[in-house]
């Protein structure tokens, strides 16, 4: 899984000024003055994001590869969207611990094969928060836990199907979509 960003621990653009101008339970807004590269000054309004993680839960136990898709209503798209199953990473908290907590709690799915599969900047214009895909395998059944406010149906699809609902807009959820892509082109290589 490629991260751009440096190993270093050196940062590219100098902060002026910094005030927080808002603080929620899941994000903060910051306005910035920089000192960018190439002798750019500018003033930047972020939003500081701990980082998201998002699993493809595959079965492949049958003849078919199946992708597990959660629905659920998001307010922000005003929309019942069909994802896959993702959450915040918590502060100190491992990316993979993350990952299979998210998906036990979303799903009740637990799996015994976990991999990176890709990293990704969700809106590098305005926002810092970074997600982190992994592939899981090899899932067990068990009870969901989601948190109180979330209202999740759980269902697979054929991977083909998954990738036809992206094509024809059904799966309008870029997290979704470019793991979904992904996947069915890390299958086709394999072939």
């Amino acid at each position: 899984m490629a991260d751009v960003r440096k190993k270093t621990s050196k940062k590219l653009a100098r902060v002026i000024s910094s005030k927080t101008v808002f603080q929620g339970r899941v994000f903060s807004v910051v306005s910035d003055e920089v000192a960018e590269p190439d002798n750019v000054t500018a003033r930047r309004d972020i939003i500081r994001h701990p980082g998201s993680i998002v699993v493809i839960a595959v079965d492949d136990s049958g003849r078919e590869l199946r992708v597990l898709l959660e629905r659920q209503y998001r307010y922000a798209a005003d929309a019942r969207l069909w994802e896959l199953p993702a959450g915040r990473i918590e502060p100190g908290e491992d990316k993979l611990a993350a990952a299979k907590r998210e998906l036990l709690e979303e799903t009740g799915y637990t799996a015994r094969k976990w991999q990176p599969a890709m990293f990704f900047y969700v809106s590098p214009g305005f926002l810092d928060e970074t997600m982190n895909i992994f592939l899981a395998r090899g899932l067990t059944q068990g009870k969901a836990r989601p948190e109180d406010d979330e209202r999740i149906t759980v269902r697979f699809f054929p991977l083909k199907q998954a990738v036809r609902m992206v094509m024809t807009g059904k799966i309008a959820d870029a997290k979704t979509i470019a793991a979904i892509l992904w996947l069915e082109k890390k299958l086709a290589q394999k072939r």
